[in-house]
């Protein structure tokens, strides 16, 4: 019975593992680099693939959509705020 929720432990352990390696990779980084740091830093990893790498798969059209679409959020923050004064 020790030995199933040993083989259980390890499963989970490397599905977990996973996660932020996916994430790296979906970004445009190594997934085994990531991958192997993961297998002993998961939750480390996880909150630095997520926040910290910059997307290497963005081109020039997506970070010009992705300004346009915040200045227009601002602007529009900025008048629903002086409606309400």
């Amino acid at each position: 019975m020790v030995i199933a929720w040993v083989m259980f432990g390890l499963i989970a352990w490397i599905i977990v593992a996973i996660w932020p390696a996916r994430v790296a990779y979906n970004k445009g980084y190594s997934f085994l680099l990531w991958f192997a740091i993961s297998m002993f830093f998961w939750w480390i990893t996880l909150f630095i693939v997520y926040f910290g790498l910059k997307d290497k798969t963005k081109t020039p059209e997506d970070v010009a959509s992705d300004k346009a679409v915040t200045e227009f959020m601002d602007e529009e923050m900025r008048r629903d705020s002086g409606s309400n004064q």
